[in-house]
C-alpha cells in the first residue's frame, strides 16, 4: 500500500487532493493506518465536514493516504500498511504521522494533501520530504469525522509543494480564506539552550531569515522543553482514551503494530494527577508564547533539529521536540523548506498567534522567494 491505502478514480480535472486516512471520505472505509481499525471498518456514510469546501470547488480526491498507525508516531513507519518512500532518499524515514500526505505531494501524485497535526504530524513529514505544511490554529478547522488521537491538540491542515499550494489548500478547508495580511515586520529567532541542532540546519534557518530582509531579533522563550514534556503527558492520556475501543478488546489490541502498541501501553500508565499538572502548565505556556509574540510578529526556529534519519534508526529520535510545544499552546505554525549546505533541504518553522495563518503564509512567501527549496529541482 505504501503511499495510498485507497486510490480513488478521477478524471484528471481539478485540483488533485490526497486525504489522510483518518479523515472520513464518503463511501470509503477509514482505517487510521491500522489493521485493528481496518478489520471492522465500513464505508463512511458521509464526508468529514472539513472536505465540504473541496467538494464544492470540484477538487478531485485521488485517494486516502497512509500514515503512522493511529497517527501515534512521527517516523511514518507503518508495520501493517507499509512505509511511504521518502522521495528525497528511499533509505530515510518519510516522517509522520502524515507520511502518505507528504510523499503524495512530493512525488507529484497530488497537488495538495490534508494531514493532521497533534504534535508535529504535518510539519515533520513536510520537513523530511522537502515540502510545505501548515499546522492550523486548534479549533479553526472542524474535527468531526476525523479519527481522534488527542482531541485537545488535534488539528487538520494543508500540505503542498509551495506556499501557493498551501494557501489553496486553506481556501478549500475554509472557503473564503486568502492571504490578506502583510508579511511580518519582525521575526523572533528562538534558540533552545541545551538542545543540539544539526549545524547545517541552524545555518540554513539563519541564512533564510537573513535573506528575507525582514528584521530578526533574538527572543527568549524559557520553558520550551518543559512544554514538550507536558504536551506529551496530555497527548498520551488522550490517545489512550481515543483508542479505548481497541485497547479493551484483546483480539483488536493484538492487531496493533508493535511500536504503536508499546507507546499505548506506556501511555496507559499516565495518572490523572500528571494530566492535571500538565493542564495547569498549559495555560502558563500559552501565556508565555503569547508574550514572546508581543516582541515579534512571528517566531522562528527549525522544524526538526536533525535531517531525516535512516529507516534502520527510525525509533529513538525525539522528532517532536521543536513542534509539540506549538500544539500545547494551540497556535498555528508553518513548515517551509529552505536551501541547506547539505544535499537535503532544511525546514524553517514559523509560529504565529492564534488565527494568524494568513500572516504566516505572507511571511513564508517572502522567505520562499529568497531562500526557498523547490522539490524535484
Amino acid at each position: 500500500m505504501a503511499t495510498f491505502i485507497t486510490r480513488l478514480p478521477h478524471d484528471g480535472r481539478g485540483i488533485r487532493l490526497a486525504v489522510k486516512d483518518l479523515i472520513d471520505v464518503a463511501g470509503v472505509p477509514t482505517t487510521a493506518g491500522s489493521r485493528a481499525v481496518a478489520q471492522t471498518a465500513t464505508p463512511a456514510e458521509s464526508d468529514a465536514p472539513c472536505l465540504a469546501g473541496a467538494r464544492a470547488a470540484g477538487a478531485a480526491i485521488v485517494g486516502k493516504v497512509n500514515l503512522h498507525e493511529l497517527a501515534f508516531g512521527a517516523s511514518g513507519v507503518n508495520e501493517w500498511s507499509g512505509t511511504p518512500v521518502n522521495p528525497l532518499d528511499p533509505g530515510l524515514v518519510p516522517g509522520g504521522s502524515s507520511s502518505g500526505s507528504a510523499v503524495a505531494v512530493a512525488d507529484g501524485e497530488a497537488d495538495i494533501a490534508y494531514g493532521s497535526d497533534t504534535g508535529g504530524s504535518i510539519r515533520i513529514p513536510s520537513a523530511f520530504c522537502g515540502i510545505t505544511g501548515l499546522k492550523t490554529t486548534h479549533g479553526r478547522i472542524p474535527l468531526d469525522g476525523v479519527w481522534p488521537l488527542a482531541p485537545s491538540l488535534d488539528t487538520v491542515g494543508p500540505m503542498a509543494r509551495n506556499i501557493a499550494g498551501v494557501a489553496t489548500g486553506m481556501a478549500l478547508l475554509e472557503p473564503g480564506f486568502a492571504i490578506d495580511a502583510a508579511a511580518a515586520a519582525r521575526v523572533g529567532r528562538i534558540r533552545l539552550a541545551g538542545y543540539a541542532v544539526d549545524p547545517g540546519i541552524d545555518a540554513a534557518v539563519d541564512a533564510a531569515l537573513q535573506a528575507s530582509g525582514i528584521e530578526v531579533t533574538e527572543v527568549e522563550l524559557p520553558g520550551w522543553l518543559k512544554a514538550r514534556d507536558m504536551c506529551g503527558v496530555i497527548l498520551d492520556a488522550e490517545a489512550v482514551q481515543s483508542n479505548r475501543v481497541l485497547l479493551t478488546d484483546p483480539d483488536r489490541r493484538a492487531l496493533i503494530g508493535g511500536n504503536v502498541m508499546a507507546r499505548l501501553a506506556a501511555a496507559e500508565a499516565v495518572t490523572a494527577s500528571a494530566v492535571a499538572q500538565a493542564r495547569a502548565a498549559q495555560l502558563e505556556w500559552r501565556n508565555a508564547m503569547a508574550a514572546a509574540l508581543r516582541s515579534a510578529d512571528v517566531l522562528a526556529l527549525p522544524t526538526v533539529p536533525f535531517y531525516p534519519p535512516p529507516l534502520a534508526h527510525a525509533t529513538g529520535p525525539h522528532y517532536t521536540a521543536f513542534t509539540n510545544p506549538v500544539n500545547f499552546a494551540g497556535f498555528p505554525a508553518l513548515a517551509l523548506p529552505v536551501r541547506s549546505r547539505d544535499w537535503l533541504p532544511a525546514s524553517l518553522q514559523l509560529i504565529g498567534p492564534p488565527n494568524s495563518e494568513a500572516l504566516l503564509l505572507a511571511t513564508g512567501t517572502v522567505m520562499e522567494s529568497t531562500a526557498g527549496y523547490r522539490p524535484g529541482f
